[in-house]
């Protein structure tokens, strides 16, 4: 048995509001869960939500990008990317 690459070819184009819809999603679950965890290991929860200012929010941010290039790089897409089968 030989381990070819599947043909290219053969393989339909993602259609671009599922590529869309899994990148929003993506940013909603991102933002929302590191958001709430850096809030939550810092004290910066409010009754509304999280405040992140500073340090922080700078972690915030490096999670954020963290997320996309580790998972879209390594792991074979986001998570959304995965559900919505854009990659």
């Amino acid at each position: 048995m030989t381990d070819t690459p599947p043909d290219m070819s053969t393989a339909q184009p993602v259609s671009t509001w599922r590529k869309v819809l899994a990148g929003i999603l993506d940013f909603f679950t991102i933002f929302f869960v590191a958001g709430y965890a850096i809030g939550y290991a810092t004290g910066n929860l409010t009754a509304e939500g999280f405040e992140l200012e500073g340090g922080p929010a700078i972690l915030f941010f490096a999670a954020v990008i963290a997320y996309f290039v580790v998972f879209s790089k390594y792991l074979g897409g986001t998570l959304w990317q995965r559900i919505l089968k854009t990659r």
